[in-house]
This record gives C-alpha cells, sequence and structure tokens, in this order.
C-alpha cells in the first residue's frame, strides 16, 4: 500500500501541473519558476477523460506551465528543468518509467536524477571493483561514465568480476565492460580509455569528471590517482579487498583527508599478496565495489553523509563493520605534481629485483619442456614446491620433495641437500627466482627455477592438470 500511495502522489503531481498548464496554455512561462512540466498529449479523447480530474486538481499547481500537443504518441515527452541542473536538462518518459523508482525517493526525486544524468564519474580499473560500480552507476543513469583500464578478460577474472562474460576472455576489459554497461542502459554515454593510467595522462583523463572511483589493484596507481584528484581537486572514492576484508572511504572531499593522510607511505613489497598469490572471496569486492558506487552517487547528489574522514573496514567472514576516524596530518607535504610512482612503491622491490639479478649467476633459470626432458632422462633433483599449503591443495606436481612458502627459505635450510640439484617451482617462476636468489645468498649452488611455474607445466607437459 504504501508503494503504491507513493505512486499515486507522483501521478497527482503531473496532473495538477498539467492542469495548470491547460490553463495557461496561452500565456508565458514564468522566468522565475523553479520547475517546468510540460506533457504532451496525442488525443483529444485523452484530454476528455481526464478533464473532471485536471479541473479538480487545478488549485494543487503554483507553478507556470505550458503545453503542446504531439502529434503521434510516441512524441510523448515529459520535461522537467530545474534551476540547479543545466537548463538543458530533461527527463524524456522514457527516462521517467527507467528511473521511476529514484524519482520516488524525496532524498533524489526529479532534481536529483537531472544532477545524476548531468554527473560525469570516473572508474579506473574494470576488475572486481570496477564490475558492481560501473553496473550500479550505468543503471542508476549517470550521464557519463568513464572507464580506463589496459587489461585484458582472463579466464580467472570471472570468479569475481562479474561485469565481464565468458565469451570476453581474451578481449579488453575496457570494450568487455563498456558493452555491459550499455546492454543495461543505452541512455547513457560511456567513454573508454584503452590505455594503463601513467603520470603522463592521469590529469589529461581524469580532468573532465566530477568524481573518481578507485578500482586498481595496486599500489603504484593508487598513489598516482589519489594525487591526481588532489591536483584537480576531484572527490575520489576509494575501495581495496585481499581475501575476506574490504575497505571504503572517500578521500579529498570537502577539504576532508586524501589517501596519504592515512596512508603516507607505501607498504614494503611484497607485503600485501595479490588476488592472483592470496587469493580472494568472489562476493567481497561485489560488496566493496556497490558501496564504492553508493558513495559516488551521494556526491553527486550531494545528500546524506559521506564516507569523508572515516575508514570503514568490513570482515566477510564475520559479517561485521568498523569505522576509523581519519584525519587530515598538518605536517603532510603538499601534492603539486605527479611522480614515478613505480619508483615510489617498488623503491625496495627495485632493490631486491637488483639482488636477484646478482644471485642469477649462482642459479639457473629452466623452462618446463627442457625440464621435464632432463627428468626423463633420469635427472633427480629435490624439487622444492614455494607455494602455499593452499595453492598445493589445488595441483601439485607428483615429484615434490618439499613445501614451504618462499619466504621461509631461512627456516629449512638445514633440510635442503647441498650436494644435489634443487629445482625450485611456485605459480609462475616469480617466487621461485625469489626463493632461489635467497638460497644462493646461504651458500646453496645447485640451484634451479622453474621458469613459468606450475602453471606452464600443465599447460605445455600435463594438460590433465589444472591452472589457477
Amino acid at each position: 500500500m504504501r508503494f503504491a500511495s507513493m505512486r499515486g502522489h507522483l501521478c497527482l503531481q503531473l496532473l495538477a501541473a498539467a492542469a495548470s498548464a491547460a490553463a495557461t496554455a496561452t500565456a508565458a512561462p514564468s522566468a522565475t519558476a523553479s520547475s517546468l512540466i510540460g506533457v504532451h498529449q496525442s488525443r483529444a479523447s485523452s484530454k476528455v477523460s481526464f478533464g473532471k480530474r485536471l479541473t479538480a486538481l487545478k488549485s494543487l499547481s503554483s507553478t507556470n506551465s505550458a503545453v503542446s500537443r504531439a502529434r503521434h504518441p510516441q512524441d510523448q515527452l515529459c520535461m522537467i528543468m530545474t534551476s540547479t541542473v543545466s537548463p538543458e536538462s530533461t527527463l524524456s518518459h522514457e527516462e521517467v518509467r527507467r528511473y521511476s523508482r529514484h524519482l520516488l525517493l524525496e532524498d533524489v526525486g526529479v532534481r536529483g536524477q537531472l544532477k545524476l544524468k548531468d554527473a560525469k564519474v570516473m572508474c579506473v580499473g574494470s576488475g572486481g571493483l570496477g564490475s558492481p560500480a560501473l553496473m550500479y552507476l550505468a543503471a542508476a543513469g549517470v550521464g557519463t561514465i568513464g572507464l580506463v583500464d589496459d587489461d585484458v578478460v582472463d579466464e580467472s577474472n570471472l570468479q569475481r568480476q562479474i561485469v565481464h562474460s565468458t565469451a570476453a576472455v581474451g578481449t579488453s576489459k575496457v570494450d568487455s565492460a563498456t558493452q555491459r554497461m550499455r546492454d543495461i542502459n543505452p541512455l547513457i554515454t560511456v567513454k573508454s580509455y584503452k590505455e594503463k593510467l601513467t603520470s603522463d595522462n592521469a590529469l589529461r583523463i581524469l580532468a573532465d569528471y566530477d568524481v573518481v572511483i578507485d578500482g586498481c589493484d595496486n599500489f603504484p596507481t593508487r598513489y598516482l590517482v589519489n594525487d591526481a584528484c588532489v591536483i584537480l581537486g576531484k572527490p575520489l572514492v576509494y575501495g581495496a579487498v585481499q581475501k575476506f576484508e574490504g575497505q571504503v572511504s572517500v578521500f579529498n572531499y570537502k577539504g576532508g583527508p586524501n589517501y596519504r593522510d592515512m596512508f603516507p607511505n607505501p607498504p614494503p613489497p611484497g607485503a600485501v599478496p595479490s588476488c592472483a598469490e592470496g587469493g580472494i572471496l568472489g562476493v567481497l569486492p561485489g560488496v566493496v565495489g556497490t558501496m564504492q558506487a553508493t558513495e559516488a552517487v551521494k556526491i553527486v547528489l550531494g545528500r546524506g553523509e559521506t564516507l569523508s574522514g572515516r575508514l570503514l573496514l568490513y570482515d566477510a567472514m564475520t559479517m561485521r563493520f568498523r569505522e576509523v576516524k581519519i584525519v587530515a596530518r598538518d605536517d603532510a607535504p603538499p601534492i603539486t605534481e605527479l611522480i614515478d610512482y613505480v619508483g615510489f612503491c617498488g623503491q625496495k622491490q627495485a632493490e631486491g629485483a637488483a639482488a636477484i639479478a646478482s644471485a642469477r649467476e649462482r642459479f639457473a633459470r629452466i623452462g618446463v619442456a627442457e625440464a621435464n626432458s632432463r627428468l626423463q632422462k633420469g635427472w633427480e633433483p629435490f624439487v622444492l614446491d614455494v607455494r602455499s599449503k593452499t595453492e598445493a591443495n589445488i595441483v601439485s606436481l607428483p615429484f615434490r620433495d618439499m613445501l614451504q612458502p618462499h619466504r621461509q627459505m631461512k627456516h629449512i635450510q638445514s633440510q635442503l641437500p647441498r650436494d644435489r640439484d634443487i629445482l625450485v617451482h611456485c605459480k609462475t617462476g616469480i617466487r621461485s627466482a625469489s626463493a632461489c636468489a635467497a638460497l644462493a645468498e646461504m651458500g646453496f649452488e645447485r640451484l634451479y627455477s622453474l621458469d613459468g611455474g606450475i602453471n606452464a607445466w600443465a599447460r605445455e607437459i600435463d594438460q590433465s592438470m589444472p591452472t589457477y
């Protein structure tokens, strides 16, 4: 009953406006009117059928309006303009039908929907966080949605990146997400940037947008987006996910703190595992990305209390939320230019890479084809798997001798043979190279890192094994 009465209230408002318009059809509309509603009618019969009701409702309208007649039913148009939005902004009959549940909300209504229609929102990334955010922004009627991403859809993305379909595997994420948004709402404009966001293009790409959503998955891009938004004066809706936990906040909004006030410096490289290394609950980015879309819509509408100055923490395993207060740092250096963010976030990582390079002469990289050939000829290395136990439960080589995470090499050095070759492998070959470098520093010499890891072995040697 409540929903029916709300719908009836909206109909009464429209009918009242139409009644007033019919009474003043020959008069010019008031220049100071806060709204203008024109209802076109294609048949005289409709006017007759509502005549008595329109007469009764005529006194309910206090604004001057104009009514004109359309020649065909398909020309019907409901034009609504307010003093707080662009004078050219209108809602067609199709838009009124599509967004009717928004129009019924007192804190959205016609004026709010026109704000959404005039808004421009940019989403950096179309992965786990970007997927729900983009789809809900499109459905909400945000007039212009920007999307920047240089990645392609991988089969492993489909578990959480719901904007992409199975058919899109191997194609551009930007193209896939753009098509999905247009399928959801053909009335919006989607601007796609099939490129990597960098210090060279960030200001140019983000400058034209009202709100920016951080849907990236790495620290260099996260600091880049924050700094660009500070320089451009754009509000930033932040989101991050890991395993079973998520975070949401709003930065650089109405004098509030920015991302650097919470995290002045990036974490040590490797301290925060990626989704590919640590895993992630598929529904988690759906929850966080939807909250990001909610904050973006609230910013556009200028309604409600945003998460500016607050970091919302979500734990999916306990289904609990908690907040942490964020305060702008008085001693924070001003952000006036974009820097080398890969260097800023990866200095220690670069040092680690240099250490691996210097130790590389003490271990060898071996491809899966060569390793298999040697094994077939009687090679008997000690096989060390440096993945996690959880990964090993997914798939393992049948001839593994030991399982130990790559950061714990110092704990097992007494258990490793020094008189045998040691073949080290992980998922892709990155962690195995790091483990070999660490073992080389401990004096081990006969070291081999399996290039491409167990995934390469599954693709090229034993197709009965799954990749992940």
